[in-house]
C-alpha cells in the first residue's frame, strides 16, 4: 500500500458504484443492470478495503479496525431498517436472520478462513488472549439477550419481546457495545494491539493527513455504494431464492455476506501478512457492532411502526450459535492458532450454510 498517491481504481470503483446505482433506480434491476451492479459492488468492496487500510495505517490499532467495523455496521443497519420500513409485516424476521447470519459468517466463515490461510502460510500465529476474551464475553451476552432470550421472555408472543422488554434489550445492547469500545480504545487498548511481527508495512511512513481524509471520504462513498447496490440486488436475490425453493431466511444470509465483504477481505489480508490480531479485531469487532448497533435501531423502528419484531432463533440455530461460542472460547483460549482451528470453524460454517438452504 502506498501512502504517496492514490491509484485510479480506488476512486473509479466508488464512482462507478454510484453510477450503476442511479442506473438501477432509473431502469430497475433487470438482467444487464443486475450484472453491472454485481461487478460494481465487488469493485467498490476492494476500494473500501484499500481506503480502510490507509486510515488504519494513519490512526493505528485498534482504531483503524474500529473505523471499518462501525462504518460497515452503521450502513448495514440502515439497509435493514429501510427494508423493514418498506415491508414491515413481511420482514419481521429480517433483522434476526441478518444479525444471526452476520455472527455465523464472521465467527466461523471469516475467522475460519483467516486462521486457515494464516496458518498455512505461517504455520502458527499469535494474538492477545485478553482482547479475544473480552470480545467473546460481550458477544455471548449480546447474542443471548438478542437472539435466545426472546423465545422465553414472553411465551405468548413467540420469538418476540414485549415493547418494554424490547426497549430494555436495545438499551442494554448499546451499553454493552459502548463498554467494549471504551475498553478497546481507552481503558485496555494494549489488549488489542497486534503482536510484533516482521511486517514491513508497519514500518512504512503513515499517509499524510490529506491522503487520510481523502480515503475517509472515499470509504464512505464506497460503503454507501455497496449497501445501495446490495439493496438494489435484493429483489433479484429474493426472486432467485423463490425459484430455487429455499427458505426466505437465506435473504438475510445474502445481505449479511454482501455487506461484510469489505471486512472479510481486510481480515484475510491481515492474516496472510501475519497480523492475526488485526484480523480478529476486524472479525470479532464487526460481530459485536452488528448486534450492538442493529438491535437498538430495529427495536426503535419496530416500536414506531407498531410492528412485532421477531428476534428469537429456533432450536436448530440456537444449537449452531452455542457450538460457535463454545468452539470460539477454546480457539482463543491459548493465544496461538494453527490451520486445525481454521478447519473446525469452517466446518461449522458449512453446517450453518447447509441447514440454512436445506433445513
Amino acid at each position: 500500500m502506498s501512502a504517496a498517491r492514490t491509484s485510479w481504481w480506488t476512486w473509479a470503483w466508488p464512482v462507478a458504484s454510484w453510477l450503476v446505482l442511479l442506473l438501477a433506480l432509473v431502469l430497475g434491476a433487470g438482467g444487464l443492470v443486475s450484472a453491472l451492479a454485481g461487478i460494481a459492488l465487488f469493485g467498490a468492496v476492494f476500494a473500501a478495503v484499500y481506503h480502510a487500510e490507509v486510515i488504519a495505517h494513519r490512526v493505528g490499532e485498534p482504531f483503524g479496525t474500529l473505523v471499518l467495523a462501525l462504518a460497515v455496521t452503521t450502513i448495514e443497519t440502515a439497509l435493514i431498517v429501510s427494508v423493514m420500513i418498506a415491508a414491515p409485516a413481511e420482514k419481521a424476521g429480517l433483522a434476526r436472520d441478518t444479525v444471526f447470519a452476520a455472527v455465523m459468517i464472521v465467527c466461523n466463515g471469516i475467522v475460519g478462513l483467516s486462521l486457515l490461510m494464516g496458518g498455512a502460510r505461517h504455520r502458527e500465529q499469535g494474538f492477545q488472549i485478553q482482547g479475544a476474551s473480552a470480545a467473546l464475553v460481550v458477544l455471548a451476552a449480546l447474542t443471548f439477550l438478542a437472539l435466545i432470550l426472546p423465545n422465553y421472555a414472553a411465551a405468548e408472543l413467540g420469538p418476540a419481546y414485549t415493547t418494554p422488554q424490547l426497549v430494555f434489550a436495545g438499551f442494554v445492547s448499546l451499553v454493552l457495545y459502548g463498554a467494549f469500545v471504551f475498553v478497546q480504545t481507552v481503558r485496555h487498548r494494549d489488549f488489542f494491539l497486534p503482536v510484533k511481527t516482521d511486517d514491513e508495512e508497519i514500518h512504512e511512513h503513515p499517509p499524510s493527513v490529506q491522503t487520510t481524509l481523502l480515503s475517509a471520504g472515499l470509504l464512505m462513498v464506497s460503503l454507501v455504494g455497496i449497501v445501495g447496490l446490495a439493496k438494489a440486488l435484493t429483489p433479484t436475490v429474493e426472486l432467485t431464492i423463490t425459484r430455487l425453493d429455499v427458505p426466505k431466511a437465506v435473504v438475510g444470509v445474502v445481505i449479511a455476506a454482501l455487506v461484510l465483504l469489505p471486512e472479510a477481505l481486510a481480515a484475510l489480508r491481515a492474516a496472510q501478512m501475519n497480523r492475526l490480531q488485526t484480523s480478529l479485531n476486524l472479525a470479532l469487532g464487526s460481530a459485536l457492532a452488528t448486534i450492538g448497533l442493529t438491535i437498538p435501531a430495529v427495536a426503535a423502528v419496530s416500536i414506531v411502526l407498531g410492528q412485532r419484531l421477531q428476534l428469537g432463533l429456533d432450536s436448530k440455530d440456537q444449537s449452531l450459535l452455542a457450538i460457535t461460542l463454545f468452539i470460539s472460547v477454546i480457539t482463543f483460549g491459548t493465544g496461538r492458532t494453527t490451520v486445525l482451528q481454521g478447519i473446525v470453524h469452517l466446518m461449522i460454517f458449512a453446517a450453518f450454510m447447509f441447514f440454512a438452504v436445506a433445513p
